[in-house]
């Protein structure tokens, strides 16, 4: 086979255990964060590849990433396996969360213009039509439902802190983002801490609403909302146990 030829053959192999590392990864990290799997439970490779269909070379690659985002961690003795729950970690991430979505909320109500106010109030339309197909939906329904919700609220608060300017600060709110869904998306789906009654709409537009008049307020507000929902969640005994 010709120099050329073998450069493009190892190239376009490359790019395919790319493309399936990057499946891999997708799978495993909405299974984990939907609480597919337990925490603390043992992901062998070869049970995920009967799972998922991969080879070890991409589950590899998925796990390694997932271990990054502290969603899994390895053991020399055990290998990889599901991260831990505690309300510690989950009280931790939100808090970071808060101080890095209020400065960015800081800076977008600083640079944002008629784009951003308009993806703020398309994204709320949005999130409140969800709502109310939400509290529609029977057993059968409500999973998928739940999740439909989950998109569109990380889109409406994506869209608040989306003009900060700051790619960094966009990339540590994803991270964080994903670490505290791991803990809200399974109570959600499940109704754990369903007695505790929120007014989704209304929270969510008090922050818009004060993000849209610049005012600090928004940064209280929107602090606030994630305490509330680590608060609630911190509760929901059945799923959360103490450490």
């Amino acid at each position: 086979m010709p120099p050329i030829e073998r450069r493009a053959r190892v190239a376009g192999e490359a790019a395919e255990t790319e493309t399936l590392g990057e499946a891999a990864y997708q799978q495993l990290r909405r299974d984990i964060v939907a609480g597919v799997f337990e925490a603390g439970k043992p992901l062998r490779l070869e049970g995920l590849r009967q799972r998922y269909g991969f080879s070890f070379s991409p589950l590899r690659e998925a796990l390694t990433r997932l271990q990054s985002e502290r969603l899994v961690v390895s053991t020399a003795l055990r290998g990889f396996s599901v991260a831990p729950l505690s309300r510690e970690e989950m009280s931790d991430a939100a808090e970071m969360r808060i101080l890095i979505e209020c400065e960015a909320l800081r800076r977008s109500m600083r640079q944002g213009g008629d784009d951003w106010e308009a993806t703020i109030v398309a994204a709320f339309h949005a999130l409140c039509l969800q709502t109310e197909r939400l509290a529609q939906t029977d057993g059968a329904t409500e999973a998928a439902e739940v999740l439909a919700m989950e998109t569109r609220h990380h889109d409406f608060h994506r869209a608040l802190i989306a003009y900060c300017k700051s790619p960094r600060l966009l990339e540590i709110a994803g991270q964080l983002y994903i670490e505290t869904q791991r803990y809200r998306l399974p109570s959600l789906i499940g109704r754990v801490g369903g007695k505790h009654a929120r007014d989704v709409p209304k929270e969510h537009k008090e922050i818009m609403d004060a993000a849209l008049r610049r005012s600090e307020s928004a940064l209280d507000l929107l602090a606030a909302h994630y305490r509330k929902t680590s608060e609630i969640i911190s509760t929901s005994a059945e799923w959360c146990d103490e450490k």
